[in-house]
């Protein structure tokens, strides 16, 4: 890693790519849905920062292909048939009618997607084909748009479907299904007050969750119990933010600065194990984070979880419902 990244600068690659909500209403809506079909720039950023963080594509085809079902929902499944004789239509929880984003099936189709390739980076599970909330299976946790929800008007569709789901579907993640024939809609994540805006695309939510996950394994980090006032005053002076909206899982609100080849993670509520987080690429972008902000991190430099895996077996990619005992319980991003 030679080049240094400025990830400071990192909202100016998302702005040149991501699509402009606020042209919407001063366009038709075929030059709008043509706006939206452009993903292929989105798609390219999401392989460089991948690769600007040190992953590469393992050999051979998806560990998670696309019709995968739940482990943990395909267990229930057998046990109600072993109870009552009959099966539980696997796609009970579909709506067969509603079309499915192009963005959503082209990430499923990505020969870099870090996901399919190693899911045990990721702590979630896809929801494919997408489900619809409220579940009438009742399988999945949120409920639909409620009335007095800005999201959407009077007289609308008011159903989200649900592409991806926290290992124990605390949050999910979702589209309107009145957006469903959308390239690119906005992505909705479930928190405790209902729905909220997660990502203002489904380029952008995958792209989001990769800045979430992959430092945290790729990067030199370290992680605090306590975020101070002063030295997030002096983050928030110093370094701008990512440029996406904050981070909601398990009652976190993250927000994510940029400085450079590091990233700095800071959830406002202080809901989760580490409220304050930097991961950096090299050793030496972390030390230099720590000279600006003017703290000393010696002692609490971690190494990447990458370099410790390339000293011993390839962990195993996991499916929802399995354990793999060699792999630590706490998640690396501090959410328990």
């Amino acid at each position: 890693m030679t080049e240094i990244i400025d990830y400071g600068r990192f909202a100016e690659r998302l702005r040149r790519v991501m699509p402009r909500w606020d042209v919407r209403e001063r366009t038709s809506p075929e030059e709008f849905a043509e706006h939206l079909a452009d993903t292929s720039p989105r798609w390219t950023l999401l392989r460089e920062f991948q690769e600007e963080w040190g992953y590469e594509t393992p050999d051979g085809g998806p560990v998670w292909p696309r019709w995968s079902e739940d482990e943990h929902k395909a267990y229930l499944r057998r046990l109600k048939a072993a109870a009552t004789g009959e099966e539980d239509d696997r796609f009970a929880a579909v709506d067969m009618t509603l079309p499915i984003p192009r963005a959503l099936d082209e990430w499923w189709d990505l020969p870099f997607n870090s996901f399919t390739h190693r899911p045990s980076l990721y702590w979630t599970n896809p929801e494919w084909p997408p489900t619809v909330r409220p579940d009438p299976t009742g399988y999945g946790v949120a409920d639909g748009i409620p009335e007095d929800s800005p999201l959407a008007g009077p007289g609308d569709e008011r159903r989200v479907c649900v592409f991806k789901a926290e290992y124990q579907y605390c949050n999910e993640w979702g589209y309107l299904a009145a957006e469903s024939a959308l390239a690119d809609p906005k992505v909705l994540v479930s928190i405790e007050d209902g729905w909220v805006t997660q990502s203002r695309s489904v380029t952008e939510f995958f792209l989001q969750l990769a800045v979430e996950r992959l430092p945290a394994h790729y990067g030199w980090s370290v992680h605090l119990y306590e975020a101070e006032p002063e030295l997030v005053e002096r983050v928030r002076r110093t370094f701008p933010e990512l440029g996406l909206l904050p981070w909601r899982e398990l009652g976190t609100e993250t927000v994510t600065y940029g400085a450079p080849d590091a990233i700095i993670y800071h959830d406002v509520r202080e809901f989760s194990d580490f409220p304050f987080i930097v991961h950096a690429r090299t050793r030496a972008a972390l030390e230099r984070v720590a000279g600006t902000l003017g703290v000393d991190w010696t002692d609490q430099l971690e190494e990447p979880a990458a370099e410790q895996e390339r000293a011993g077996p390839e962990p195993l990619s996991l499916r929802a419902g399995e354990s793999d005992p060699s792999e630590p319980v706490d998640r690396p991003d501090g959410l328990g």
